[in-house]
């Protein structure tokens, strides 16, 4: 996916504190939290996020992530550019088949134009009453797998509600009084501009306090042509950094 170099230009006036990688922010300060940067429609974001809770269940480990929005239909001004995303995706699946993903299946009109709402749900589940941090990781699974493995158009309320059906961490009503009263929005926009002042380099971009930081962790590729007319071609895939990282939370 495009880097932070490559999609704003422009920074906030205010100067980012003189260590970010301890700013609030940016990381979630609990050091046995992993703080993960990403858009719902990244395919690679979803690649990660698949690699790190499947280590932790082989481990038996309790994963604790913060999602925070990295929207790139905000840094792109486009909507989800659909013919990249399906080459990311083959791609991606055929790397690791037990992600479960299909290619689009849906029609062409219902096909996700933006992750804004999603993002906004997932934000908007942290709050106490829908279930906290652990409602939100629930959710922004529930959501990835709507999108990449059963063709549904996650930009509509209705289906990211039946998402969240499906997650036993999350409280359904509260949720929904939330998304009515246009809770998730305003963070998703803070986190935006949080984004492009603080050194986010893209989705997905991991971080655990200030002891941990990558971008796009584990993958090495190249596109054959530019995105859009090439496809995207596996160098490496190392998934051993899942394993760094949850060294990292659990001590």
């Amino acid at each position: 996916m495009p880097q932070s170099s490559d999609l704003h230009p422009e920074r906030p006036e205010a100067a980012p504190p003189s260590d970010p990688f301890r700013d609030p922010a940016l990381v979630n300060p609990d050091a046995a939290v992993v703080t993960v940067w990403s858009d719902i429609g990244c395919p690679w974001a979803s690649l990660a996020l698949h690699t790190l809770r499947s280590r932790a269940d082989e481990q038996d480990f309790d994963l604790v992530i913060d999602h925070r929005a990295f929207p790139l239909e905000l840094f792109n001004k486009r909507p989800t550019p659909k013919g990249i995303i399906d080459v990311e995706v083959t791609a991606i699946a055929g790397l690791v088949p037990a992600m479960g993903w299909r290619p689009w299946s849906g029609p062409e009109s219902e096909y996700v134009v933006s992750t804004l709402p999603a993002m906004a749900a997932v934000q908007a589940a942290k709050l106490a009453s829908v279930g906290g941090l652990r409602a939100s990781a629930a959710l922004d699974a529930a959501l990835r797998d709507a999108f990449y493995t059963s063709s549904r158009c996650i930009t509509v309320h209705s289906e990211i509600l039946d998402a969240a059906s499906a997650c036993g961490a999350v409280n359904l009503d509260a949720l929904g009084q939330a998304l009515e009263s246009g809770q998730g929005y305003d963070e998703v926009f803070s986190q935006w501009a949080t984004a492009r002042a603080l050194p986010v380099q893209g989705s997905p971009h991991l971080f655990v306090t200030d002891r941990y930081a990558e971008h796009n962790p584990g993958v090495d590729y190249h596109w054959t042509g530019r995105p859009g007319l090439g496809f995207p071609r596996f160098d490496r895939y190392d998934a051993t950094w899942a394993d760094v990282v949850l060294d990292l939370v659990a001590t």
